[in-house]
């Protein structure tokens, strides 16, 4: 058997909250059926973040009352703080992803805290959190460079992950938000976050904005992680990242990998048609280059 790569999809939340098209609730739920419908079977679908500062994101909780539970399928709510925690909890949600900063200088203009009262923001959601459901992640952003403080130590996200790992988080995802990494980098920094946290699952999110996502990708798979987050046509980025572009996309990704003989469960071309229906809603081509290219062999 190919080694199986989860690919969470991000599109619904990371894709959608940059762009100036705001979709309304009901949209982003078509799309998050439509990506299930091409093999997604984890799915980052709604963001409880205020909407004035991303109002892109607006009207998580009737998007997630339109999405019933439905087996095998998982929706993530991204949560930057304990309110946002309490509103993803009173939803369906089956996983709550807390995001925090690896510098004080990202943290602070994402979320108004510093490294320290986002770690303490997490003790107190991982406290208050006695149930098995819905399961708790952590994503650290910044991790391969900040806007705001330039290149990010090795040794300062090991601490991270480290701090991370003893509160009993199942899964820390390492983000390259602005798109700085490269592939020895990402070597080095998931060798250092496994020793920091040996029993998390390791979960790598990549940016394309200097054309090294899918690359870096590669050398995470390579170094062992068997989870990556991408998103839909590439579109993408960060409202709080200066010059931050797109997510890895996820037709990319999936037709890298499947090239190499590894399984993701996705029907490529299912994902290029949905990345042309996005991309009419959002006024806009997707980037991404299958979406320009198609798939390859072409069927007959």
């Amino acid at each position: 058997m190919s080694r199986r790569i989860t690919i969470v999809e991000v599109g619904p939340r990371d894709g959608l909250q940059n762009e100036r098209r705001v979709l309304e609730p009901a949209e982003r739920v078509e799309l998050t059926r439509r990506l299930e419908a091409a093999g997604a079977r984890r799915i980052e679908a709604v963001s409880f973040v205020h909407p004035k500062y991303v109002p892109q994101m607006a009207g998580a909780e009737a998007a997630m009352e339109a999405l019933p539970c439905s087996p095998g399928r998982s929706r993530i709510g991204l949560v930057l703080n304990t309110r946002g925690y309490e509103r993803a909890m009173a939803t369906s949600v089956d996983e709550i992803n807390i995001s925090i900063a690896a510098t004080d200088g990202f943290g602070l203009k994402n979320q108004g805290l510093d490294r320290a009262g986002q770690l303490a923001m997490v003790e107190e959601i991982a406290r208050r959190h006695t149930q098995a459901t819905p399961t708790l992640s952590v994503t650290i952003s910044c991790v391969w460079g900040c806007p705001f403080e330039g290149e990010v130590g090795i040794e300062q996200i090991a601490e991270l992950v480290g701090r991370i790992g003893t509160l009993g988080i199942g899964e820390i995802a390492l983000a390259d938000t602005i798109g700085a990494g490269d592939p020895w980098s990402v070597r080095a920094k998931v060798e250092a976050a496994r020793r920091a946290a040996p029993e998390a699952t390791l979960r790598l999110h990549f940016h394309d904005t200097r054309n090294t996502g899918l690359a870096n990708a590669a050398a995470g798979i390579e170094a062992g992680v068997d989870v990556l987050d991408a998103s839909i046509g590439g579109i993408g980025g960060c409202p709080f990242a200066p010059g931050a572009t797109g997510n890895i996309a996820t037709e990319d990704l999936v037709y890298m990998l499947e090239r190499g003989g590894f399984d993701t469960g996705y029907d490529l071309d299912a994902l290029i048609a949905t990345a042309h229906w996005i991309g009419d809603r959002i006024g806009r081509p997707s980037p991404s280059a299958l979406s320009r290219a198609g798939n390859w062999p072409r069927q007959a």
